[in-house]
């Protein structure tokens, strides 16, 4: 009986696939690291919404403005049409004008989880992307990728984001936290899809126990 790599041999697998296919998330993150200001708005955006969509509505937001004073002086109207057609776009300009005013009254974009999560619009998933991308700092954030190709690879079991990510930390030290959304949203974006999943393709098909090829 062939013997499973571990789970952090499959993650390098994964990674060193991604350079030769350049997935959305790549550019998405590499275009946004410019502030933690500009960090936390454009993963504030993004939720529900393709990177690739998520990156030209930032864009046009941060042009047009591109600090917590000049958010608010735009008004939650023409951040709607600027970040149009992101999902929930009205929602999130509401959001966007309320952290902005709490932004300003703290001083700067919190770099500590329980922080992050009292903004408005910030869940779990938002605030653990700002404290790796911005902050550098150990976190797991869970998508919808993150959490279906995890259970693909009988990495976790949990039926809610909250408990993948408490199961992913259980199987991967801190150092290799920050690798996890960007490889398995990398995967998800071009290969390991929720619906007709490019198995045949996968760096790691020979050893996913969800694998269709035979």
């Amino acid at each position: 009986m062939k013997k499973k790599s571990k789970p952090q041999i499959l993650l390098a697998k994964i990674e060193d696939f991604l350079k030769t296919v350049h997935p959305p998330v790549e550019e998405f993150e590499n275009n946004i690291r410019s502030t933690p200001f500009q960090v936390l708005i454009s993963v504030l955006i993004s939720s529900r919404t393709k990177d690739q969509v998520t990156l030209i509505a930032s864009r046009k937001l941060f042009k047009a403005a591109d600090t917590p004073e000049k958010m608010i002086q735009l008004g939650e109207k023409k951040i709607s049409e600027l970040i149009y057609p992101v999902g929930f776009f009205r929602q999130k300009a509401k959001n966007i004008i309320r952290v902005c005013e709490k932004l300003i009254q703290t001083g700067a974009v919190p770099d500590h989880f329980e922080d992050l999560v009292s903004l408005p619009g910030v869940g779990r998933k938002t605030a653990n992307l700002v404290l790796a991308i911005a902050y550098n700092r150990p976190s797991v954030a869970v998508d919808t990728h993150v959490f279906r190709i995890s259970k693909r690879l009988g990495w976790t079991r949990g039926k809610i984001p909250f408990e993948v990510e408490s199961e992913l930390k259980t199987i991967f030290s801190p150092p290799y936290w920050n690798k996890l959304n960007k490889a398995l949203v990398g995967l998800g974006q071009t290969v390991c899809k929720p619906v007709k999943p490019e198995c045949q393709i996968c760096p790691v098909n020979s050893e996913c126990p969800s694998s269709r090829v035979k």
